[in-house]
């Protein structure tokens, strides 16, 4: 038990000091504008490489058959995010649908 808390704490620290860092090395320096433009791109690319593989992988294998629910749940929820562009729906969306489908299933 006490190296799990240990192992806790070590990795709260490092993700602290990596962080803080980041941001004490950058303070009072402008950022040049490539950057700023790239820093940008981050967001969605995290978001795509958490969302993707929930929805393109099943068993550790590619499954992009039109049969996949988790597919059919995410292209539902990617629509309802495009038609309405707000997130609460969004998540609804894809819940509601993949629950159904796995209940169709």
């Amino acid at each position: 038990m006490t190296e799990l808390w240990m192992a806790l704490l070590a990795g709260g620290a490092l993700t602290f000091l990596s962080r803080l860092s980041f941001i004490s090395l950058l303070a009072g320096r402008e950022i040049p504008p490539l950057a700023m433009q790239a820093l940008r791109f981050v967001p969605p690319a995290v978001l795509s490489a958490i969302v993707f593989p929930e929805l393109l992988m099943r068993n550790g294998t590619l499954d992009a058959a039109p049969d996949n629910p988790r597919l059919i749940a995410g292209c539902i929820a990617i629509f309802v995010a495009w038609k309405f562009r707000r997130i609460l729906p969004t998540i609804a969306a894809g819940m509601v649908s993949l629950w159904l489908l796995l209940s169709l299933a």
